[in-house]
């Protein structure tokens, strides 16, 4: 049972506002905000900034630099470490300070930690509380990329498409573009800037030829994902404007066991980053493929499809988010495709079901957002 005050509450949920200042460029490092309090008066706040800078705690115990901290109260949205990484352990800082109440948003499901910086800072006599409630689902929210890498070695998906009103995502010949307008494809580009990684399959890499870049006002400062493409025979071309531009922002094709051995070895000749996924089925294929890139640091994703490989993503358990862009369009055609052309379920009792769904405008579209999972 939570013992947070209203005044724990309110200096809680500013640690979780200074923490979102980190989006995303503390990837893989989680989200983290920190604020050092005595009673309602502010001494000193901080949030982790980028991957191997100063974490939230010593941010925050550096601004508080002149004060007496004996008395005072360290609210962090996330349970402080405790191991060496690129930086020292943030339970040592906090004794060092002289801190003896730590109030904490969520707890740090990794392996080196799940618990132990807690228990690290109770064995040296300060008090934690470990804070429920809507600050507490809120914290674990912000931090699900993190929260599912740690958990299964895996990256967290968003999957993202735009479909018509009778829910199809291209005619029956194929066309796809464009079904949303320009405010949802602008928004798209935010989400690649976003998250670590964007995937396709080689069936739209081959139809469309696309960069798979974040393109958004400002672009030479704009942060770039790792493109991913599916091609289990190695037959991306090599003319495709994404190996033209893999100097610049990294490539991986991920492979299948099938793939010829000197079309590998050709797309490494070019700067391509190659993944041999192993598996008897394209789920399977799926999952290896996730391991791979989570264990090069991508704790996020977000897949573009096509229907199929966002199928096997569905068939896979694989899919964590669903964004999808509902345009004022009706395409009919019985032969037109669907958002993910996966497996299905026999009965409607089968069905998955999503934890949330939201809708606001996005210009002339309508954007649903549903949860499917929660780390």
């Amino acid at each position: 049972m939570s013992t947070t005050s209203e005044v724990d509450e309110h200096h809680l949920s500013r640690a979780l506002e200074l923490a979102a200042r980190g989006w995303p460029h503390v990837s893989p490092n989680p989200l983290v905000g920190a604020v050092i309090a005595a009673g309602e008066e502010t001494l000193g706040e901080g949030f982790h900034r980028a991957a191997g800078e100063a974490h939230a705690e010593v941010e925050a115990i550096r601004a508080a630099a002149g004060h007496d901290l004996s008395g005072a109260t360290l609210y962090v949205s996330l349970e402080p470490c405790c191991h060496q990484g690129r930086t020292p352990p943030c339970t040592e800082a906090i004794q060092d300070a002289g801190i003896q109440r730590v109030v904490v948003a969520s707890d740090d499901p990794s392996a080196h930690a799940a618990g132990r910086g807690l228990g690290i800072l109770r064995d040296e006599g300060i008090e934690v509380v470990l804070a429920d409630g809507e600050l507490a689902a809120q914290a674990r929210l912000m931090n699900q990329p993190f929260r599912k890498h740690a958990r299964t070695g895996r990256p967290w998906v968003v999957f993202k498409s735009a479909m018509s009103l009778d829910g199809k995502v291209a005619t029956h010949t194929g066309d796809s573009r464009w079904i949303s307008g320009e405010a949802s494809r602008r928004l798209a580009h935010e989400w690649r800037s976003a998250l670590d990684a964007v995937v396709v399959g080689i069936g739209t890499a081959i139809a469309d030829d696309p960069l798979l870049t974040a393109r958004l006002p400002g672009a030479a400062r704009a942060r770039q994902p790792r493109r991913v493409v599916f091609d289990s025979l190695a037959r991306l071309p090599l003319e495709s404007r994404v190996i033209a531009d893999a100097p610049r922002v990294p490539l991986t094709v991920v492979v299948s066991r099938a793939a010829p051995r000197a079309a590998i070895d050709t797309l490494k000749t070019h700067g391509v980053d190659v993944v041999v996924a192993t598996g008897e089925n394209e789920p399977a294929r799926v999952c290896s493929a996730l391991e791979q890139l989570g264990a090069i640091g991508v704790t996020s994703v977000l897949l573009e499809g096509g229907p199929r490989l966002a199928g096997s993503f569905l068939d896979a358990g694989q899919i964590d988010e669903i964004r999808l862009f509902m345009a004022p369009l009706i395409l009919g055609g019985r032969n037109a495709r669907d958002p993910l052309e996966s497996e299905g379920v026999e009965k409607i009792a089968d069905a998955i079901g999503t934890l949330t769904m939201e809708c606001e405008r996005v210009g002339e579209d309508l954007l649903i957002t549903s949860r499917v999972k929660e780390w």
